[in-house]
């Protein structure tokens, strides 16, 4: 009943329950002793999970945070669909920003500010945080192609889609990189601004 309600089943909502913790404690783990300085072992014994466990979900270290990056990627652009299409970009991204589940993460700033940090300052996890950023562009494009109205591989709809990532992403590095960060949204509506990206 479950899966027909559009719920993953049981076993695979434990798989990614495991995959969060393991990579939550990952990213305590190199927040507080450095990404150098932690290992497989250290993060599988933290986690309370077996090597082989660890392995099964990431293939590397430098995999462990992958599912906190993703997942808040999913959830940012599946909060952006679900704004009006008609609704100016600027306060769709508000409206995104807005969601319970986005201000619950914006009370407790840290954890988002040290894990873009990471990803943003630790090489070995810089291919991680672009590759998220790419499937970010990936499937922003349906969902500006219906605010648009164009198709999803127009060369508009590419162009728009760089833009508004470009401007998120400039938003969120600057967040993460300052000791007494801006508020996340006023950054990012400060970005889309501008761009100008209301006037396409």
């Amino acid at each position: 009943m479950a899966a027909e309600r559009g719920r993953p089943p049981l076993t695979e909502r434990r798989r990614q329950e495991t995959r969060v913790e393991i990579a939550e404690t990952a990213a305590a783990l190199f927040a507080g002793r450095g990404y150098e300085a932690t290992t497989v072992e250290d993060i599988a014994a933290a986690a309370g999970v077996s090597l082989r466990t660890f392995y099964r979900y990431c293939s590397a270290k430098e995999d462990a945070l992958t599912p906190l990056v993703t997942s808040g990627v999913g959830q940012l652009v599946d909060a952006l669909a679900a704004q009006p299409a008609d609704e100016p970009l600027i306060a769709a991204v508000e409206g995104v920003f807005t969601t319970p589940m986005s201000e619950r993460r914006l009370a407790d700033a840290e954890p988002g500010r040290a894990l873009v940090g990471l990803m943003v300052g630790v090489p070995a996890l810089r291919s991680r945080w672009l590759a998220a950023l790419q499937e970010m562009r990936e499937r922003l494009l349906p969902v500006l192609a219906a605010r648009t109205g164009r198709p999803a591989d127009s060369l508009e709809v590419r162009l728009l889609a760089g833009a508004v990532l470009d401007a998120f992403t400039a938003a969120v590095e600057h967040w993460a990189a300052r000791d007494e960060p801006e508020d996340l949204l006023a950054l990012t509506r400060r970005a889309l601004t501008f761009l100008r990206l209301d006037e396409l």
